[in-house]
């Protein structure tokens, strides 16, 4: 069997702020929940003597090709800076997604907790209009506009 692309996974500090903020900014659906245990301690390289209880929400974009997996974790608490990580940092640096119009996207990521780093924003001769932002977390987040709708 070949490898196919299931989701990227999330930790997030408020799961209810961060599903909205999926789902109103970039249209996704929430999908499966899952509340998980001691079960996956050893999968998640925790100590066996750490309590595990972490909230799994799934979130899906359009025909589910695309899935994100929020993890707010209760016990243990998560930790770490809540901060883009550099764009030359080994490890991932960015989600990416296509929209129509750059400004309105940019209006209603703000309205749901997101920033938009405004000394991004880059407009190529293409017409490309691109510009990176975050979510309530930190996560990079790429958009950009082809300049073409549709």
């Amino acid at each position: 069997m070949k490898p196919a692309w299931s989701h990227v996974g999330i930790c997030v500090s408020d799961i209810e702020r961060s599903k909205r903020f999926y789902c109103e900014v970039f249209g996704f659906v929430a999908t499966d929940f899952y509340d998980v245990g001691n079960d996956y301690r050893g999968l998640m390289e925790m100590s066996p003597d750490v309590n595990v209880r972490l909230l799994s929400q799934f979130l899906q974009l359009g025909d589910g090709a695309t899935r994100i997996e929020l993890l707010y974790f209760e016990s243990p608490p998560a930790d770490g800076p809540r901060t883009r990580r550099r764009m030359n940092q080994y490890g991932m640096t960015h989600i990416n997604f296509r929209v129509d119009d750059v400004d309105a996207l940019a209006t209603k990521l703000r309205a749901f907790g997101g920033e938009v780093h405004d000394h991004t924003r880059t407009k190529l001769a293409s017409g490309t209009d691109v510009v990176y932002c975050s979510d309530p977390d930190g996560v990079r987040i790429e958009v950009y506009s082809t300049g073409q709708r549709g």
